[in-house]
């Protein structure tokens, strides 16, 4: 079939979409289906759905087919924040915050206003940081079992501007990048921003199916891995001792870097070597304070193998510097008396009580998650498509993330991801528990 004739059934599904003429919910043909009644390659078919799925206006869901998307705009990579009614509840993003945080950050104000050269905020610091501030993090990087020199250290705007420069720096566009099918929504979006090709590797109970990418880096050359093997967003696993090694070997034995993401690490009390421990010369570590001290301390670090930190400053100098002086100040400042340590343990126990409220509210449902995490995996029944899950809880003052943020793939699961750390405490059951009659009251 020729190209326009190709563009012109995509155009066709589309205004038919938009228009309502096929009303949201529907099931589209099977793939063979369409191929037969277009008179078109099996292959066209697919490129025709790969498109509409690209255009927000269908979604492919495993054993189950294609479907008209709900465009309610609550669902998806980017969903709408405005809901229709008075907002009930957040639990699409984690902004965890403790009381008495306001009061830690005056004091700390405070201190920085009355010691040292505070004039020095003002002044341009160096792309990376200064050498004593990349100690500090150095330092404190030892509890997570990281052993780097400061030279190794980064400090930048933020986990994402970690994770940006170490992909700008280390692959090029066009590269192959393996992911987990399920993943950080973030790393899509700077995939697409230097061009890279996404390669999703199946997810199993227990961690990404190692074979897969063992086979997967045979077949391709895959560049790097970006792991999220120590409470993982949003599966909430941590990989156990013998599967870390055998990445490692995997990583070594192709050449390829791994990327390891430890936002969520400082959960888990008593966690495996982290894989930089176990393969420092291919291992980038990226983390920030954002989950453990305050989701606004725009606070972040990379951890580089040696050869690469040069680059990376040159690429921290084209891009935005790195952290601002006064971040730096404040952030170091409470990794060095211990504010960070406390909060982090203070973090464990209320993601403790949180996972609790959350058993109890979704006994019986189809639930994933790490006992001391601030995540939660809610599988749904097979009438219910998180599309149209998400903008019915819309309409009760929910927001929740559907499982195709978090897809890296074509197939999207029939799950939602809930973020527990932003509402309160004292609220969350019942939230949980309005959540929970809502789903279980959507008809097939």
């Amino acid at each position: 079939m020729r190209s326009s004739s190709y563009k012109a059934v995509v155009h066709e599904f589309a205004a038919a979409i938009r228009s309502g003429a096929i009303p949201a919910g529907t099931q589209m043909p099977t793939h063979r289906a369409l191929a037969r009644e277009r008179r078109i390659a099996l292959a066209t078919a697919s490129r025709v759905y790969a498109e509409l799925a690209a255009l927000g206006l269908v979604v492919g869901e495993p054993g189950r087919g294609t479907f008209v998307r709900v465009r309610s705009g609550y669902d998806g990579l980017e969903p709408s924040r405005a809901l229709p009614v008075p907002r009930l509840a957040d639990l699409s993003f984690n902004q965890p915050l403790a009381p008495g945080q306001a009061g830690l950050l005056r004091q700390a104000l405070r201190t920085m206003a009355v010691s040292g050269d505070i004039g020095a905020l003002l002044r341009q610091h160096p792309p990376g940081g200064h050498r004593h501030d990349r100690e500090v993090v150095a330092t404190y990087l030892l509890g997570r079992g990281i052993d780097a020199v400061p030279h190794d250290v980064l400090l930048t705007s933020g986990t994402q501007q970690a994770l940006d420069i170490v992909l700008r720096t280390l692959t090029r566009p066009g590269g192959v990048l393996a992911v987990d099918a399920l993943s950080y929504p973030g790393i899509k979006l700077l995939a697409s921003a230097h061009s890279l090709d996404l390669a999703p590797i199946p997810v199993t109970a227990t961690g990404p199916d190692l074979d897969v990418l063992d086979h997967l880096c045979r077949a391709r050359p895959v560049r790097a891995v970006y792991t999220i093997p120590t409470v993982h967003n949003p599966l909430g696993w941590v990989l156990e001792r013998e599967q870390r090694d055998r990445l490692a070997v995997i990583a070594r034995a192709h050449n390829c870097l791994i990327i390891e993401d430890g936002t969520y690490a400082f959960l888990e009390p008593s966690p495996p070597p982290p894989l930089q421990a176990l393969a420092p010369e291919r291992t980038c570590y990226v983390a920030g304070l954002s989950k453990n001290v305050a989701p606004g301390l725009r606070f972040g670090f990379a951890v580089l193998p040696g050869g690469h930190v040069e680059s990376a400053i040159r690429s921290l100098r084209a891009a935005a510097w790195g952290a601002p002086g006064l971040i730096t100040a404040l952030a170091t400042g409470w990794l060095l008396d211990g504010t960070v340590t406390r909060l982090e343990k203070d973090r464990r126990e209320d993601a403790a009580a949180r996972q609790d409220i959350a058993r109890a509210a979704l006994a019986g449902m189809n639930v994933t998650a790490h006992p001391t995490s601030y995540m939660v995996w809610l599988g749904l029944e097979p009438h219910q498509r998180p599309d149209h899950v998400a903008a019915v809880l819309a309409e009760e003052g929910i927001l929740v993330s559907t499982a195709d943020a978090f897809a890296t793939g074509p197939y999207r699961p029939q799950a939602l991801r809930l973020a527990l750390a932003t509402v309160a405490l004292g609220e969350l059951g019942a939230v949980l528990h309005h959540l929970r009659d809502t789903i279980e009251a959507i008809p097939p």
